[in-house]
């Protein structure tokens, strides 16, 4: 397999997809038309953005997102994972649907995930015509989260562009249909799918147990995202409050870098050459995630030796150890990113021609670390057998990385992970050129800090949540059992039709398992030891 396969894999398969990645499309009526102009449907497209983010721009301006933001993009090309079929080598022509798409990464803040399907809701509700799907790193998350009520022959295999959210509510198409002349085939391309929802020739409202489930999960938004929000004063040295004053949503980068850091972010923080300056420290109050907050305060750390940190038995001390780790966040938010830039630019300098092999491998080596592009297009390289399963170190190993390293380098992804990883770098840069000082942040009204005995009280929210799955089950059991007890009371079925009604626990249990094998750590159901009859 080619360098140019595997970019492809990468880029096209749903294996492919980042750990705690959420990916999501938009698709409008008018994309299917075979006969609009693609200038026009660019132009269409882009006016559509602008509609579902101004649709959502009240509940979601302010809110601060654990990575990135939500977003839409248009996509119009052949090859984008949202359109793409299970047949990935040979799409089928009709794969091509214009469409608005984005992705974001929620990492420990699963709310993030279910904000963006209340968002995607909403979009449908208020622009009918349009509609969407939404899955992540373990597939159609909203079928795991409605275990107990899909369809028995629903599979992880045959799932793909069968899941949709339509004018607010939730439809799964059947697996092969027919209603007149129209057939839906049995694995639909996106744009067969598109047809038979939109058009009404066939059922595909999933049932009240299917919608119950995933409202139940999206109650309470909006409102619930700004109660998902944590407020906290802390004191930061005054070009980290700069900052903050006007990005505000920088915060998660900064919380990220602090979280994931190494010893090189570490060595970065030691020094704080870009956010200490003349030492000026002010106070400000900061909102962030609950889950940000979490990971900041319950990670040990020592501050920085030319930090200056207030008195253990100072009064204080909390709001200054925070500030200090998140200042020492953006300290190495920024330089990672910084050095990022340098290293590659130094890199391409010695492909250029420099003919200093080992600078050049080096110099790729160091900013191929902390390219999350590369990592994900090594492992696919990795999987497909690449490497050959030679000793890494070795000649023969090293002299295949240089070439998938050089490959890399030339594709789309690197210049899109390039512009990703320096934008950070660009706006501080611009924000602290402009005139500021510790004036700026004196006599301000700050807000009280949020309460957070949700931190150290969980013990009460995962009992509520228990007893709210214990409820699906009693449920479940109560359902299977009156199906079993009127399946025994009805003798004179025909043989045919026990043989096509029939309940087969054991096939159902494993049906079910196959959408939760991999969610040992998700908030989605748990299967018992039986499944669903079918529907």
């Amino acid at each position: 397999m080619t360098a140019m396969d595997e970019e492809y894999e990468y880029s096209a398969g749903r294996a492919r997809i980042p750990e705690d990645t959420l990916l999501y499309a938009i698709f409008p009526d008018f994309a299917l038309s075979e006969s609009m102009p693609a200038e026009e449907t660019e132009s269409r497209l882009k006016e559509l953005q602008v509609q579902c983010l101004d649709t959502i721009s009240d509940f979601a301006k302010d809110y601060i997102w654990q990575h990135e933001s939500f977003n839409l993009q248009p996509a119009i090309t052949s090859s984008c994972t949202c359109t793409l079929n299970s047949n990935l080598r040979n799409p089928n022509p009709r794969d091509t649907v214009p469409h608005l798409h984005g992705r974001l990464k929620y990492g420990d803040n699963v709310e993030d995930e279910w904000f963006v399907v209340f968002i995607l809701r909403e979009i449908t509700k208020r622009i009918p015509s349009v509609s969407a799907r939404v899955w992540d790193t373990d597939g159609e998350f909203l079928l795991i989260e409605a275990a107990y009520a899909i369809p028995r022959w629903l599979r992880p295999e045959n799932s793909w562009n069968r899941v949709f959210i339509w004018r607010g509510e939730i439809h799964i198409l059947p697996l092969s249909a027919s209603a007149g002349d129209y057939h839906l085939p049995v694995k639909p391309s996106v744009w067969d799918s598109l047809q038979a929802l939109t058009s009404g020739f066939l059922q595909t409202r999933a049932s009240d147990a299917v919608q119950n489930a995933i409202n139940s999960r999206i109650s309470g938004y909006p409102d619930k995202a700004r109660v998902n929000m944590h407020r906290v004063r802390v004191r930061v040295p005054l070009s980290v409050a700069q900052v903050l004053k006007h990005e505000p949503h920088l915060i998660s980068r900064a919380v990220e870098a602090f979280y994931d850091r190494d010893v090189d972010s570490m060595k970065a923080a030691s020094r704080m050459e870009k956010f200490l300056g003349n030492k000026e420290m002010v106070d400000v109050s900061v909102r962030m995630s609950r889950a940000m907050y979490a990971q900041l305060v319950q990670q040990a750390f020592q501050a920085p030796r030319c930090y200056p940190m207030t008195p253990l038995s100072s009064p204080n001390y909390k709001e200054a150890e925070l500030g200090m780790k998140i200042s020492c966040g953006f300290e190495m938010m920024y330089q990672q990113r910084s050095h990022y830039q340098s290293e590659t630019e130094n890199a391409e300098l010695g492909l250029s021609g420099s003919g200093v092999a080992g600078v050049q491998s080096s110099a790729l080596k160091a900013a191929r670390s902390r390219d999350i592009g590369w990592e994900a297009f090594r492992r696919s390289l990795e999987n497909r057998g690449y490497f050959r399963g030679l000793l890494e170190g070795s000649k023969d190993h090293k002299k295949l990385m240089d070439e998938a390293l050089d490959y890399y380098r030339n594709t789309t992804l690197f210049s899109r992970v390039s512009k990703v990883m320096h934008a950070p770098v660009e706006c501080i840069d611009e924000i602290l050129s402009l005139p500021h000082s510790s004036s700026d942040f004196v006599g301000l009204d700050l807000p009280p800090d949020d309460e957070d005995l949700w931190l150290y009280n969980g013990e009460e929210d995962l009992t509520a949540a228990m007893l709210e799955r214990q409820k699906e089950i009693d449920s479940y059991e109560r359902d299977r059992l009156k199906r079993k007890q009127s399946k025994n009371t009805t003798g004179n079925c025909s043989t045919s039709r026990e043989t096509m009604n029939d309940f087969n626990v054991e096939d159902v249990a494993k049906n079910m398992q196959e959408f939760v094998d991999k969610m040992s750590s998700y908030e989605g159901a748990e299967v018992p030891g039986n499944g669903r009859d079918g529907q």
